[in-house]
């Protein structure tokens, strides 16, 4: 074998069978059975109170703008007036029980910042000047 043989064209050599491709099918969603249930209905058949967050929307202009949009069952509601909620009407009972739950993770983020922050008390502060003397001002 010369230094150049391996250049040489070599003798065609017959293609080994490939096997025979089966077309794929396409995936199909699975149909939704008309007996299934969702989980408010779910809930109301078990007696159980149920609260949902559907949708929330934000003003792009201004993040700090939004609102959200709540689906509940009537036990949820009962529940609410059990525990003291008073209003004319399902949405004004919910309505309200959602302020309470917003207005105590403000206060919660709050106090968790006034622990992690703290200040001098009615605004004196001591200034430590060594030899055990201070400035109080």
């Amino acid at each position: 074998m010369g230094m150049f043989d391996l250049f040489r064209k070599k003798p065609a050599q017959p293609e080994p069978p490939t096997p025979e491709k089966k077309p794929k099918k396409p995936r199909q969603p699975k149909p939704k059975t008309p007996n299934a249930l969702t989980a408010k209905q779910l809930a109301t058949q078990q007696g159980q109170p149920y609260i949902s967050v559907v949708a929330m929307e934000v003003d792009p202009a201004n993040i700090g703008i939004g609102s959200f949009e709540l689906e509940w069952n009537e036990l949820f509601v009962a529940k609410l007036i059990q525990n003291g909620y008073k209003g004319s009407s399902e949405e004004n009972i919910v309505d309200q029980w959602f302020q309470d739950v917003c207005r105590n993770i403000v206060l919660e983020t709050f106090e968790q910042f006034e622990a992690n922050n703290p200040r001098p008390p009615s605004g004196i502060q001591k200034k430590d000047l060594g030899n055990g003397r201070f400035e109080v001002s």
